[in-house]
């Protein structure tokens, strides 16, 4: 690992040293902050894009690009002034003399009655045995069609309030990203309008890291999530209940009268009802949580970075969110062209 870290880290000098020039008479003013944290993004998805084509498991993607998070965060540099020697230190010494395998907090507390800090930081963190099973979500135009045929039977459907109420938060899931747990437990004074470009959405009751307990976070109402949010509380959401608390409420009373917060038997039935009438050969594969696939992978290919997407989909580490990135085949090609075409462009005030 430590060679070929060593040789990535050389390519990629070579490249940015290159990119620094755009003529031999024209210097390139001095990067912003802002710049050099895109190109750190830049450099780090290019990167797992070469691994990817190379033919490598996801896995040991992960692996590596893990590794390459953690020294970033242990020597407090970018990737781009890493030396080999310091490849050469991290998997050496730091992550050889890992604190996992010394017992000296459970001997400080045993011996002094007081528990020191734990030692164990980012690069120490405790790994999954096993991957999570690969969801591979429909395409862009499956799900459009999907959404087009539900909406069209919100009309004539006899239920219309429970209908619209499940369309509308399955299609939060394929918008944002949100888990189906977190979807029943929104109120709706967890929609900030006020909040950023488009408004946001206060998710409460994330899920924590390794059973870490609720972990809050905001979601941007991108992607056409605020419209989708506006429509459903206009024309929807009064039709439950005069007056109640919960975004999506349950058809059913309460003992008081008033109504209660939907379920997620609820949301997932509406959803695979909906598959079956409106997208059959994914009826038995369609779940909210292969919704939460599709949104990461469709943001990727928009052009939303792994970082952005992390924070909207509430991950601990970037490598669960390269679980929920699947690179299309045509991007792989069409990243090497690009690459190739920019290393021609780097290479032309040299050639003259």
């Amino acid at each position: 690992m430590s060679d070929r870290f060593a040789i990535w880290l050389k390519v990629r000098r070579l490249g940015l040293a290159l990119a620094a020039v755009r003529d031999l008479r024209d210097v390139r003013p001095p990067a912003t902050a802002e710049e050099l944290e895109q190109f750190e993004t830049d450099v780090l998805a290019g990167f797992v894009l070469a691994r990817a084509s190379a033919g490598l498991a996801d896995g040991t993607i992960r692996g590596d690009v893990g590794h390459l998070e953690q020294m970033r965060s242990w020597f407090g540099r970018p990737l781009w002034k890493m030396e080999p020697s310091d490849a050469d230190a991290y998997f050496g010494k730091v992550r050889r003399a890992s604190p996992e395998r010394h017992p000296a907090g459970a001997l400080s507390g045993a011996v002094t009655g007081r528990v020191i800090e734990c030692p164990i930081d980012e690069m120490n963190r405790p790994r999954g045995s096993k991957d999570a099973a690969l969801r591979i979500p429909p395409s862009g135009p499956e799900v459009k069609t999907l959404f087009a045929g539900w909406g069209g039977e919100l009309a004539t459907c006899r239920k219309f309030a429970p209908t619209a109420r499940n369309y509308t938060a399955s299609k939060l899931m394929s918008q944002v990203g949100l888990r189906i747990s977190e979807a029943c437990k929104l109120d709706l004074a967890d929609i900030k309008w006020d909040l950023g470009r488009f408004g946001k959405l206060h998710v409460r009751h994330g899920k924590g890291a390794r059973g870490s307990g609720p972990r809050e976070r905001m979601v941007p109402l991108i992607n056409g999530a605020d419209r989708t949010l506006r429509w459903f509380i206009e024309d929807v959401w009064g039709q439950f209940d005069d007056d109640h608390t919960p975004l999506f409420p349950s058809e059913r009373r309460c003992t008081d009268g008033s109504s209660g917060r939907v379920g997620d038997d609820a949301l997932r039935g509406g959803l695979k009802a909906a598959a079956m009438a409106h997208l059959p050969e994914w009826c038995d594969k369609l779940t909210p949580h292969v919704l939460r696939h599709f949104c990461a992978s469709e943001l990727y290919l928009g052009g939303l970075d792994l970082i952005a997407i992390q924070e909207v989909l509430g991950h601990s580490w970037i490598a669960t969110t390269m679980r929920y990135v699947h690179v299309q085949q045509t991007r792989v090609e069409d990243a090497w062209v690009t690459g190739q075409q920019r290393a021609a462009k780097r290479l032309e005030g040299l050639l003259r």
